[in-house]
């Protein structure tokens, strides 16, 4: 049997997508690389011509049931292969079904391990005892993969009769209003359309004398209709608790559908965390019944409940109300978010399984009875990420905002980094993603998140080496700038962040294939006219959301970037400086180009010159020599203009404090960050927000709402200020030297507005923690923490300080 290593490489010499785009020399890299494979000691398998990556399971924290197992040789042969997947035999539409089957121990059990996945979601359980988490296998781009779990049940089995059941629903198998009402056609088969679901599993019992049985989804499996007779996961749930589900059993039909696009949990499981009680009933003045939880989130609402037979009760879930105080639903567009139960006479206590919904209010549209706060409990839901960021200052303003950005986070990262959790979209935009990356990595370790993610990136990945928009993705391939460069963008950040020098790796054909595509279409890419520009900038026509940032300039300036970190990238891991010397000159031809068509007498000249312009020059070094003062003059004067306002959108606003900041003008920069007129970050604290809006001007000063066409008030990306507040305000900075802080640096950036600050950050080498605070004697202290074998270089104003090991103060 062949090597894991020497597998991949035979596969990679064998690409025919790769040997389109790779030069001798770096393929001759490349080559060494994954033939040296075994300094990761890690699994490397190749799927349809992609490098994907076999990750180790970590414990799951919620879910005992989920095993802490090593991917090996037999992990990755698991019996489920050797499973079928079965669909039912009727035609379930957006209903629910159970696949089960009763099966008998035959002799005392040592061990049982189920193994399950769906194209759809599922619930399992054993003997009624729900093992699997939520919203199971989490959504990967279904016809290139799907993840499977595998879970210990050994404490559930019992001697006599046990039951084995899998409840699916189609989950993110659905039309998308992104496609018109139409589903995804790659996920069609011939036996499996894009909407029907299916199931696969294999329940392993090893009893006491080391002999096994197997059970396999196939024929021997019956299924069921349930009482969830609709889940959506934009319009919601229909379950009816009268429906009978015992009267006629069916039996499953089995497909022939791939079992090779399986591929064991990758990514952090999805599990429930806070649970929110009611903080108000609210009666507006149209004479709804409206509860208020307090706090934008996504999730679903727990009921204590009692319906009489036959009747209905109607939920309707909201994020925001109106001027006048009312259930606002228009921003949600074509997506319902609603719940009806049908009632049995009987007491439930019951919640949804098969979708999440994106909401602060609730509205009891239909209700029986009292309103009691005590039935109703709104559960947070979101991909199982550990907390390592904290940050705190002396303004309650800031420290909501901080608060703001934390929960717009938990809101969209619910396995897939999505725009919005609530209306007709929560799509995997690309462009959202990495411009929030680094301070996503901050406030929590996403590092296998976007692993896992980033997988899907590669897949979905077209021939041409074109990134699309959104991943997964439904089939838009058209690549926009700033989007598409998040395949390069994020595993940068995750290596500066966590050191995570092995995705850079897995992640190389990918980024490559990306930059050469750009080169490779030249004009015909940049001129292309589908760039989304710098997303909802205050510098055009607000009515419209493109910016007014030239989108040729910004395509080149990516690019641009785009090359600069491969070329970083690829040095980090091991290529030639000679083998780069092409990239190099592409980087400096670009910039004659950006030069020629884009500044006079040395100085950016875009019409119309905007503040993202300038940030994205001066940030990502495209100023001609000598003239990064100039333009970094030239910025302040334009925001002075603006009434110390920023005009920015999706694409320069994560750069433009540093962008300040970098230039000596801090001042400056704590004066956006203190500025609450619109646009401006405390303008939505201002009016009430619990997590980031999609628009500065969500909600206008009037109390009217921007557009309902795109209006989300829960979308993260210029919650993007967070990595500022970390590493320019509290100074806890990444090092491209050091990454994943193995040398720490600290350079807090002081204002007389705020009396403290204070940060923490986990690493994998201990709690780096960074304070300071203003004395009453005119002095400012420091308090440095760095953990044990570190150093750290600590930086304050022209003074710098060599720090080992332990807490230190300084007064300065």
């Amino acid at each position: 049997m062949k090597s894991a290593s020497n597998a991949a490489t035979n596969g990679i010499l064998k690409s025919r997508r790769l040997t389109g785009f790779l030069s001798s020399a770096i393929l001759s890299c490349v080559y060494f690389f994954l033939f040296s494979i075994s300094f990761f000691k890690k699994t490397y398998l190749f799927h349809r011509n992609r490098l994907t990556y076999k990750s180790r399971y970590d414990r799951m924290k919620q879910n005992p049931f989920l095993l802490s197992i090593p991917i090996r040789k037999e992990s990755i042969m698991n019996r489920i292969y050797e499973a079928r997947w079965i669909k039912p035999d009727y035609e379930a539409g957006e209903s629910a079904s159970e696949f089960f089957r009763n099966f008998r121990p035959e002799k005392p059990v040592k061990c049982a391990t189920l193994s399950v996945s769906a194209l759809g979601v599922y619930a399992a359980r054993i003997n009624g005892e729900k093992v699997s988490y939520v919203l199971a296998p989490g959504w990967t781009s279904y016809h290139h993969r799907v993840q499977y779990q595998e879970y210990d049940v050994t404490g559930l089995l019992h001697a006599g009769e046990n039951v084995l059941s899998i409840t699916a629903a189609p989950g993110w198998r659905m039309p998308y209003a992104a496609l018109g009402g139409a589903a995804c056609a790659d996920w069609q088969t011939d036996e499996l359309s894009a909407t029907e679901y299916a199931v696969i599993a294999s329940l392993v019992i090893t009893y006491n004398d080391d002999t096994e049985e197997v059970i396999l989804t196939g024929n021997d499996f019956a299924v069921r209709e349930t009482c969830w007779r609709a889940c959506n996961i934009y319009n919601g749930d229909v379950y009816d608790a009268s429906y009978s589900v015992n009267t006629k059993l069916h039996p499953v039909k089995v497909l022939n559908h791939t079992r090779s696009i399986l591929t064991p949990q990758e990514g952090e499981i999805i599990c429930e965390h806070e649970r929110l009680n009611p903080v108000e009933v609210i009666h507006t003045p149209k004479g709804e019944t409206v509860i208020d939880f307090g706090q934008n989130m996504t999730g679903y609402l727990e009921l204590s409940l009692c319906v009489p037979a036959g009747e209905k009760i109607v939920i309707d879930h909201a994020e925001i109300l109106d001027a006048e105080g009312n259930f606002y639903t228009e921003n949600l567009r074509s997506a319902k978010e609603q719940i009806v139960f049908i009632g049995d006479g009987e007491y439930h206590v019951w919640k949804p399984e098969f979708t999440f919904y994106g909401f602060r209010y609730i509205r009891l549209t239909e209700w029986h009875g009292k309103a009691d706060p005590d039935y109703f409990t709104a559960i947070v839901v979101h991909s199982d990420m550990e907390r390592i960021g904290m940050f705190e200052c002396s303004d309650k303003r800031i420290n909501q905002l901080y608060h703001n950005i934390i929960w717009g986070q938990k809101s969209n990262f619910l396995d897939v980094p999505t725009d919005c959790p609530q209306r007709d979209e929560r799509l995997g935009w690309t462009g959202d993603a990495q411009v929030f990356a680094r301070c996503a990595g901050y406030n929590y370790n996403v590092d296998k998140f976007f692993r896992k993610w980033l997988s899907d990136v590669s897949l979905d990945q077209r021939s041409t080496g074109a990134i699309p928009p959104y991943v997964p993705n439904l089939g838009m391939a058209v690549p926009s700038a700033g989007w598409a460069d998040a395949c390069v963008i994020v595993p940068w950040q995750m290596y500066l962040l966590y050191g995570d020098r092995e995705l850079l790796a897995r992640q190389y054909v990918t980024i490559k294939r990306w930059v050469d595509y750009q080169y490779e279409l030249g004009d015909d890419y940049v001129r292309s006219g589908r760039h989304y520009g710098d997303w909802l900038a205050h510098d055009a026509d607000t009515s419209q959301c493109n910016g007014a940032t030239s989108k040729w300039y910004l395509a080149y300036a990516y690019r641009a970037y785009s090359t600069m970190l491969f070329i970083k990238i690829s040095k980090i891991l091991g290529v030639k400086d000679s083998d780069l010397a092409d990239y190099e000159k592409k980087i400096e031809e670009t910039k004659e180009r950006i030069y020629k068509d884009y500044y006079k007498d040395g100085m950016l000249n875009i019409q119309p010159l905007t503040q993202t312009g300038l940030v994205i020059a001066l940030y990502f070094g495209l100023c001609p020599e000598g003239t990064e003062k100039a333009h970094a003059e030239k910025l302040v004067l334009m925001i002075h203009d603006n009434d110390d306002k920023l005009t920015t959108g999706f694409l320069g606003t994560p750069y433009l404090l540093h962008v300040l900041t970098d230039y000596g003008y801090h001042d400056l920069a704590y004066t956006l960050l203190f500025q609450d007129k619109m646009p401006s970050w405390l303008y939505s604290v201002d009016h009430g927000a619990t997590t980031m809006w999609e628009h500065w001007d969500g909600v206008r000063d009037d109390g009217t709402m921007w557009s309902k066409s795109m209006n989300s008030y829960n979308h993260y990306a210029y919650g993007a200020v967070g990595d500022w507040l970390y590493g320019v305000a509290a100074g806890i900075d990444t090092d491209e030297e050091h990454p994943g802080f193995e040398h720490i640096r600290f350079r807090p950036v002081v204002t007389n507005r705020l009396d403290y600050v204070k940060a923490s950050l986990k690493t994998k080498y201990g709690t780096i923690r960074s304070e300071w605070r203003h004395m009453p004697d005119g002095q400012t202290e420091y308090v440095f923490t760095v953990p044990s074998g570190l150093t750290a270089t600590a930086t304050m104003a022209d003074k710098v300080y060599e720090l080992t090991e332990g807490t230190h103060t300084i007064l300065a």
